[in-house]
């Protein structure tokens, strides 16, 4: 399930954050729990607010750990990276499956928050080229792509809370901001949507589409609309859907929960390439072979309702 709060903490001080964060455990400390479900970051929840979430659940509840592990990871997470290097395995998987790989590719990246910045690390593990960056205040475009360097620097100056990504072109020479006006318009192999809801649609998928792009990689949740998805069929690009490719986070939160002591990448790639052949299989059982978003959910639904049934819940 995703959810979250109206709540702009760009522009709010680090008090006010905290006390909202504690406002909002205080009723949602209802619902979760070391044995029940356990929430994530997201956009606008980092590390720092999964610590304020955390102290008030515990000053709230007694028992705030299960089998040695604290609930949400004690206030520090152990592997944050994960969502968006989860993002970058899975893109991976897709290429794979169809006799490709990343090497070379160049990638654009819709947003630039954690899971952007972690994605472009991974991409670049894997010899990807990421050209392009936004946010709310415009993109910003390496036409020979960025290296570690300059994404450090991207990171750098995004760690600032409500920094604005055009700050980088301080400190590089060869970057174009805003240009070309139309982030979409920017020549790639692979487009990566970390941004908002419905923030893809179907003029934008047909833009990328004639600019080179082959597929279309979701980091955040329904980023691209019902009329995009269409469009990407139409347009004979490559789909991971967010139901798939955002599980970095809640696969490790599962090894934890299993036993395992410490979770690594190489650990999240091997259960990332066994749930992205699940998902190719289940597509092809039910004659929607190659629809990953189809195969997604009805893997989902059958994980579900087989649990259901198996407990008499029918």
């Amino acid at each position: 399930a995703v959810g979250g709060a109206d709540f702009n903490p760009f522009n709010k001080s680090e008090a006010e954050i905290q006390r909202f964060c504690q406002s909002y455990m205080t009723e949602l400390s209802k619902y979760i729990g070391p044995d029940q479900d356990v929430p994530n970051m997201g956009m606008g929840c980092g590390v720092a607010e999964i610590g304020y979430l955390f102290g008030q659940y515990k000053r709230i509840n007694v028992r705030a750990g299960s089998s040695g592990k604290p609930f949400l990871w004690g206030g520090r997470p152990v592997f944050p990276e994960a969502t968006g290097y989860g993002v970058a395995h899975f893109a991976q998987e897709m290429l794979k499956d169809k006799g490709d790989s990343l090497e070379g590719k160049r990638c654009l990246i819709y947003g630039s928050g954690r899971v952007a910045q972690t994605l472009a690390m991974k991409l670049m593990d894997y010899g990807a080229v990421p050209v392009a960056f936004s946010d709310t205040s415009g993109h910003i475009y390496e036409p020979e792509g960025f290296d570690r360097g300059k994404l450090r620097t991207v990171v750098k100056v995004k760690s600032d809370r409500g920094a604005k990504v055009g700050r980088y072109i301080i400190a590089s020479t060869t970057c174009q901001y805003n240009d070309p006006a139309n982030f979409f318009e920017i020549p790639c192999d692979l487009a990566f949507t970390c941004g908002p809801m419905n923030a893809l649609n179907d003029e934008q998928v047909r833009c990328l589409a004639e600019g080179g792009c082959e597929g279309i990689v979701e980091g955040g949740y329904s980023s691209v609309t019902a009329k995009g998805q269409s469009e990407i069929k139409k347009q004979g690009m490559s789909y991971m859907p967010c139901g798939v490719s955002l599980t970095g986070q809640t696969i490790v939160t599962g090894l934890e929960r299993s036993g395992k002591a410490t979770v690594n990448d190489d650990d999240l790639k091997a259960e990332i390439s066994r749930i992205y052949g699940e998902v190719k299989a289940t597509a092809a059982e039910f004659n929607t072979r190659g629809d990953l978003h189809a195969g997604s959910v009805i893997m989902g639904f059958l994980r579900v309702a087989n649990s259901m049934a198996s407990q008499g819940a029918v």
